[in-house]
């Protein structure tokens, strides 16, 4: 089971607009580093609708590389399109990913039972273990806690991620579990907290691009039941969650960053970098909470 801190790792750009490798692989050795739980290459916020397949198949394999075994890697592979789920899912399971993160399919607007017909024949035509992704902030469609637990019984479909604002829904997901093996990941850094309380195994973390220790650590203190740790990683890192979408992700965490020199400050049209005026409310929370 896949439980923890996993970070979605934005993907680096150079001055021309190319793969930044060398910026990467650093960036996962300093993941590590600093004890996070598993990386999440070729999601959201590593811009994937952005990147080219050849760019996305070099992305994963140099996550795979870098880390080797050290923690998972979930590969973000889903689109709106079937066909080409698939070809991206055999791509990473080629490459040896752990497991395959896919989104409901944005824009087509599927009902219930297309996403089911969706992720089963993603399942029987591939052989690596599939993360449901519930982002209806950005896909529109949700995937209903009937159609998840639909979805559980087939063996290789081994959790979800869960951008929902509906807390309700981790506790109605694992109450209709007929499995011990399904993982329960929150996709909203905000609600962390109240996410694990009612069942959560973890989190696929925009934060953790930020802050990967404290990330890790508040993880850590809650597998250990230290609450009084828990309690406090978690009010130092709320004002962390707010900032790191103050404009449209991965804007914050790729300025935070390029100004460590980790990186170039360079995101794909149509995002934008953060603007000047949001720049000394970001610098003052990272100074803050000792970044």
């Amino acid at each position: 089971m896949f439980k923890g801190s996993f970070v979605a790792l934005v993907t680096p750009f150079t001055k021309e607009d190319s793969f930044d490798k060398l910026a990467f692989e650093k960036l996962v050795e300093w993941h590590i580093e600093n004890g996070t739980h598993g990386l999440v290459p070729c999601g959201t916020t590593g811009e994937s609708v952005n990147l080219s397949d050849d760019e996305h198949k070099e992305i994963v394999k140099t996550c795979i590389e870098i880390s080797d075994k050290r923690v998972p890697v979930i590969a973000g592979t889903g689109s709106n399109s079937t066909a080409k789920t698939i070809k991206a899912t055999k791509t990473a399971e080629e490459l040896g990913a752990d497991a395959a993160l896919i989104v409901v399919p944005y824009y087509n607007k599927p009902s219930q039972e297309g996403l089911y017909q969706h992720f089963k024949k993603i399942h029987d035509t591939t052989n690596i273990p599939i993360i449901l992704y519930n982002v209806p902030s950005r896909t529109v469609t949700d995937i209903s806690v009937e159609t998840v637990l639909r979805l559980s019984k087939l063996p290789r479909i081994v959790g979800i991620k869960d951008a929902s604002p509906d807390l309700s829904r981790v506790l109605d997901i694992r109450d209709g579990l007929k499995r011990d093996d399904f993982c329960l990941l929150s996709g909203e850094d905000a609600t962390i907290a109240a996410y694990l309380n009612q069942g959560g195994d973890g989190c696929i973390s925009v934060s953790a691009n930020i802050a990967p220790k404290l990330c890790a650590e508040l993880h850590n203190a809650w597998q250990a039941g230290d609450l009084a740790e828990f309690n406090r990683l978690r009010d130092l890192l709320g004002p962390i969650h707010d900032i790191s979408f103050a404009e449209p992700s991965p804007a914050v965490p790729k300025y935070v960053l390029a100004k460590a020199n980790k990186l170039e400050n360079l995101i794909r049209l149509p995002m934008l970098p953060v603007t000047d005026a949001i720049k000394s409310k970001i610098d003052n929370v990272v100074k803050a909470i000792g970044l």
